[in-house]
C-alpha cells in the first residue's frame, strides 16, 4: 500500500514534467481528427480526478455506495476544454490528490476493503479505485508521450 501511496503522490510531478517545455502550439497540437491534444489531455485527466475524488471518498464515508461514471467525449466535446485554463487544471489535480493523502496515510486494512458499485454491477474495493487512478494517470502520460512522437 505504500508504493500505491507513493505512486498517487508522485502523480502530478509527473504530469508536469510530462509538459514541460512545450510550447503552446505543441501543446494544442491534435495528432489526428478524434484524436486529443496534450492540452484536452490534462483537462480531462483533472476532470476524472475531480470525479475519481468523490468516488474514493464515497466508498469510505458510505456503505457500498452506487458509482457514477461520465461521458469523457461528451466532457471534451460540450465543456469547451479548448477554452479552459490548462494552469488552473494542473493545480487543480494537485489539490485533488493532496487533499487525499492524509486520508490514504491514515487508513485501516479494513477500509481498503471497502466496496463501491456501478449501476452495471460491477464492485470495486477501495484499493482497487486507487489503483485505477494511478494507471489511468499513466496510461495517459504514455498518451501524452505518443503526442509528442507525433510532433516529430
Amino acid at each position: 500500500m505504500e508504493k500505491l501511496i507513493e505512486e498517487y503522490s508522485q502523480d502530478y510531478s509527473l504530469l508536469r514534467e510530462a509538459i514541460e517545455g512545450l510550447s503552446e502550439e505543441e501543446l494544442r497540437f491534435q495528432p489526428g481528427p478524434d484524436k486529443w491534444s496534450i492540452h484536452q489531455i490534462v483537462i480531462h485527466v483533472t476532470d476524472d480526478e475531480i470525479l475519481a475524488t468523490h468516488r474514493l471518498r464515497k466508498v469510505l464515508a458510505e456503505e457500498e455506495p452506487l458509482l457514477l461514471s461520465f461521458d469523457q467525449e461528451a466532457w471534451t466535446d460540450n465543456l469547451g476544454y479548448e477554452r479552459l485554463n490548462r494552469e488552473q487544471h494542473l493545480l487543480l489535480f494537485q489539490m485533488l490528490r493532496a487533499s487525499m493523502l492524509p486520508i490514504l496515510e491514515n487508513l485501516t486494512p479494513e477500509q481498503l476493503e471497502r466496496i463501491g458499485k456501478y449501476p452495471d454491477g460491477v464492485r470495486y474495493t477501495f484499493k482497487e479505485l486507487l489503483e485505477l487512478r494511478v494507471r489511468h494517470v499513466r496510461d495517459h502520460l504514455a498518451q501524452i508521450e505518443r503526442v509528442k512522437q507525433a510532433l516529430r
